[in-house]
């Protein structure tokens, strides 16, 4: 039990808690505005302003900063490991939700009848710049703070 309270009284992890469901609560509550809906698949769903994959790694490694200090080798990993999954969410991610949006086109076309796909193909999964900015600007804020 001891280690389950040092765990969850280290900021460093509460600053990426902190990251992870401010980021994902705004994106509920922005739907909640724009749609009039309450979606509960935002708080897990991936896409959407801010980044909350980039505000969680960010407020890490700038909490890992300004703890150990920023001319220390861990804050270098974690800035790199903050640049890799900003890339991938506003890359790698990103492109494959266009291509989910394209095979979606395709199938419409053809005919469901005639391709069987089990499941559903999610559009939403990347992120555009501004997003993975506001997400990187949020996690410098909290990474500071805590």
């Amino acid at each position: 039990m001891d280690i389950v309270i040092k765990i969850f009284t280290n900021h460093i992890v509460i600053a990426a808690l902190i990251g992870w469901f401010g980021s994902q609560g705004f994106k509920v509550m922005t739907t909640l505005i724009k749609y009039h809906k309450f979606d509960l698949e935002r708080i897990m769903g991936s896409g959407g302003m801010p980044s909350s994959h980039t505000a969680t790694i960010t407020a890490v490694t700038f909490a890992i900063g300004n703890t150990s200090g920023f001319e220390k080798p861990i804050f270098a990993l974690g800035l790199v490991m903050t640049m890799i999954v900003m890339y991938d969410a506003a890359g790698v991610r990103m492109a494959a939700g266009k291509q989910a949006k394209v095979i979606k086109m395709i199938i419409s076309e053809i005919g469901e009848h005639r391709i069987k796909y089990e499941g559903e193909l999610k559009e939403l999964l990347g992120h555009t710049y501004l997003e993975v900015f506001i997400g990187f600007v949020v996690g410098i804020i909290i990474g500071l703070l805590v």
